[in-house]
């Protein structure tokens, strides 16, 4: 079975489909953290946005695996974990822009899509059930607040040991929410056959709870 979980960030995507896969015996793939380690590359590297040529022969040898430690999922780039390097400030204000590349689609999605099939798979992004996994047999569709979101990364910020004020939190989410929703490749919608789930002052279990009912449901 494939469970799609779209929406804009942080509406709780990643947390959440984790703990439904561990709950499920299903494969999680967090679809961000792939992004976020291309662009981390990219950062590293410095690689001119506009340049074609160059970002194609970047990606050839860029290698993304995943792993799982302690029941966690870690991203490793060319072997090397990158969990934490991934969700800095930088790479988060970067990743939309690195997301709306022709080539970086084209070069994660057929990754994903190379996954889906062998496994039993919750997928989170935001374009999984319009684009990656048209045909998952669940495709839900969360939101929150941008209050709530940006609440929500200042906690990663604060554990992490970056330092950013709520308000410029805001500022970069509703930033990232036109750049996702307007991009020309695969932008940020709801699914015609979603379910919308507002994840708005529910806690990550009342919001796992939710999915299965929807997942019964289906």
């Amino acid at each position: 079975m494939q469970i799609a979980i779209d929406g804009p960030a942080s509406a709780g995507k990643s947390t959440v489909a984790k703990k439904l896969a561990h709950n499920l015996n299903y494969m999680y793939l967090d679809t961000g953290a792939m992004y976020r380690g291309v662009t981390l590359e990219f950062l590293k590297d410095d690689i001119d946005l506009t340049n074609e040529e160059l970002i194609s022969q970047k990606l050839k040898n860029i290698n993304l695996t995943f792993e799982t430690v302690d029941n966690q999922q870690h991203i490793l780039i060319n072997g090397v974990d990158k969990g934490q390097e991934i969700r800095s400030v930088a790479v988060t204000n970067l990743v939309s822009d690195v997301a709306s590349i022709k080539q970086v689609r084209e070069f994660l999605v057929a990754e994903q899509r190379r996954i889906a099939g062998k496994h039993n798979v919750v997928m989170d992004g935001r374009d999984i059930g319009t684009t990656v996994l048209p045909n998952a047999e669940v495709k839900v569709f969360m939101l929150a607040s941008v209050e709530e979101r940006a609440q929500r990364r200042l906690l990663d910020y604060q554990r992490s040991g970056e330092e950013i004020s709520l308000s410029q939190i805001e500022k970069d989410i509703k930033s990232r929410d036109y750049k996702d929703q307007h991009r020309a490749i695969s932008p940020l919608v709801k699914a015609t056959d979603a379910v919308e789930l507002d994840t708005t002052s529910l806690s990550i279990d009342e919001v796992v709870e939710k999915l299965k009912k929807i997942i019964e449901k289906r």
